[in-house]
């Protein structure tokens, strides 16, 4: 195996775009909004065919994007578990690498955002609002950590699973 094939997560983790059109997402917004909108309740911005960061265009109507209509509804798109005793050992610097992994995705991707980091008992689980921060944070700890990633995407609808442990 060379560096480059160690540095990647198991081979069974998949690939988004293979599944991505067999998955339903209620939070997809049939129709993209009608000109430029802002979001009143992040300031996130749709103009162009796409959601960003940015000033808001003159003229732009108000529509919630779809990420603070999952966080008001409390349906996360990812579940990120994380669990063990080196999970606990060096939870701090963990979560602060979860909080980098999110703050680099959230300036490039307006909808991908951490909804909550949570203990249940001795686990932390991560909620998202996109699959694929879920997927990242799972990859770079995994990279970072090494240890136990399984990621599993649900068949029927836009959500994954991603157990991470150590």
């Amino acid at each position: 195996m060379n560096r480059d094939q160690a540095s990647r997560p198991p081979h069974h983790v998949h690939h988004d775009r293979d599944i991505e059109e067999i998955r339903h997402d209620a939070y997809r917004e049939r129709a993209k909004p009608p000109g430029p909108a802002a979001c009143p309740v992040c300031g996130a911005v749709f103009d162009k065919g796409r959601w960003h960061w940015g000033p808001r265009p003159e003229g732009a109507r108000e529509h919630v994007c779809p990420a603070c209509l999952r966080m008001r509804e409390h349906q996360p798109a990812g579940h990120v578990r994380l669990e063990g005793e080196f999970f606990e050992a060096h939870r701090t610097e963990m979560l602060h690498l979860i909080r980098n992994i999110e703050e680099r995705a959230r300036g490039e991707h307006a909808l991908e955002r951490v909804m909550a980091i949570e203990q249940d008992g001795g686990c932390t689980n991560v909620t998202t609002t996109d699959i694929h921060l879920a997927r990242h944070i799972g990859e770079a700890l995994y990279r970072a950590y090494h240890g136990k990633l399984d990621v599993s995407y649900s068949p029927d609808e836009y959500l994954v699973r991603v157990n991470w442990s150590r």
